[in-house]
C-alpha cells in the first residue's frame, strides 16, 4: 500500500487537505507500527519518492503562511495537514538516520523560522507546537546533519552575505546562535506552566534533547541553560494541586534533567527525599507506563 498511497500523495497540492490527512497519517503510522525489516523498506519506498518529498516540502512551508486562528486550541484542517506534515519529515529524518538510507530528493527549512514557530508562538494550536517540536528534537539529534535536511539562512537565500558568529559561544552553538538559545529555552519554560499533559511531554523531551546538545557543542553554556533559577520557579509551578505531584512524569523527568547536570539550586536534596517518599507509598503495579518509565530513569540517575 505504500506504493499507491505515496504516489498518490506526490499527485497533490498542500490545498487537497480531505485526501492528504489520512494519507500522509497512514504513510506516518506505516513507518512506526511495523517491524523493524519492514521499516527499513518503508523509509526506502519513502525516500525514493521525489514528488512526495517536494510535497511535504511545500505543506511545511505553508506553516509560515498560516492565519492564526481566533482561539489558539483550534484545530482547523489546514492546521492538521501542517502536523501530519512535521511528524511525518520528523520521523523521516529519525529513520533514514537509523538506516543510512540513500536520499533522492533534499528537503530545506530555514532553522530561524521553524525556531521562531516555538518562540513566537502567535496562537498555533497545541498539537501543531509538538509536531514543531518534534521534528526540532529529530534535527538536535542529528547534530544538524542530515542528508535528508539543508538548512538555510533566510539572508543567504536572498543573495546576502551569511553573518559571521558574533562570538566563539556562537561559534560552538552553530547553525544555532546562544540568543536563540535562551530565548527557545524561556519559551518552553512558558509552554511547560500551561500544564497541558501532551504538551508537556513534547516540551521536556525537547528541553532534554536540547541540553544534550548544548553540552556536546558547549558545556558552559549547557550548565548554565540547566541551572537558570527560573527552572525552580517552574517546579514549584508544576507540583502545585494535584496529589503525589511528585510522580508526574513530565516532574520526574525534569527532577532528572536536573540531577544529570548537577543543577543543585534548583533541586535540593529535599526534593529528592520526597520523590522516594512517594515512589515508597504508591502501588509500583498500578503506575502508569510513561511514570514508571520517568521514575526509573529518575533513580538511575540518583
Amino acid at each position: 500500500l505504500l506504493f499507491p498511497v505515496s504516489n498518490l500523495c506526490g499527485k497533490c497540492k498542500p490545498r487537497d487537505t480531505n485526501l492528504l490527512q489520512p494519507s500522509l497519517n497512514f504513510l506516518y503510522c506505516s513507518l512506526h507500527q511495523t517491524t523493524p525489516c519492514s521499516q527499513q523498506r518503508a523509509v526506502a519506498v519513502l525516500l525514493s519518492n521525489v514528488s512526495l518529498l517536494e510535497l511535504l516540502q511545500n505543506i511545511l512551508e505553508c506553516t509560515w503562511l498560516r492565519s492564526p486562528p481566533s482561539e489558539p486550541a483550534y484545530l482547523s484542517s489546514e492546521d492538521a495537514l501542517l502536523c501530519s506534515g512535521w511528524l511525518l519529515v520528523a520521523s523521516l529524518l529519525l529513520y533514514q538516520h537509523r538506516y543510512n538510507t540513500e536520499v533522492h530528493q533534499t528537503l530545506s527549512l530555514d532553522l530561524t523560522k521553524v525556531l521562531n514557530a516555538v518562540i513566537f508562538r502567535k496562537k498555533k494550536p497545541i498539537l501543531l507546537l509538538v509536531s514543531i517540536m518534534q521534528f526540532l528534537r529529530a534535527v538536535l539529534r542529528q547534530n544538524f546533519s542530515s542528508s535528508l535536511l539543508v538548512i538555510v539562512d533566510q539572508n543567504t537565500a536572498q543573495g546576502a552575505t551569511q553573518p559571521q558568529p558574533s562570538s566563539l559561544q556562537d561559534a560552538a552553538l552553530h547553525p544555532l546562535a546562544s540568543q536563540q538559545v535562551f530565548s527557545l529555552v524561556v519559551s518552553l519554560q512558558n509552554l511547560l506552566v500551561h500544564k497541558d499533559l501532551l504538551l508537556s511531554q513534547a516540551v521536556v523531551a525537547c528541553l532534554e534533547t536540547l541540553v544534550e546538545y548544548l553540552y556536546v557543542k558547549n558545556q558552559d553554556v549547557a550548565l548554565h541553560v540547566a541551572s537558570q533559577p527560573w527552572h525552580r520557579f517552574l517546579l514549584f509551578t508544576l507540583l502545585s494541586g494535584g496529589q503525589k505531584p511528585f510522580l508526574q512524569p513530565e516532574v520526574l523527568r525534569l527532577m532528572t534533567l536536573f540531577l544529570r547536570y548537577q543543577s543543585s539550586n534548583i533541586i535540593s536534596q529535599k526534593e529528592i527525599s520526597q520523590i522516594l517518599q512517594e515512589a515508597a507509598e504508591a502501588n509500583l503495579a498500578e503506575l502508569p507506563e510513561a511514570t514508571s518509565h520517568a521514575l526509573h530513569l529518575f533513580l538511575c540517575q540518583v
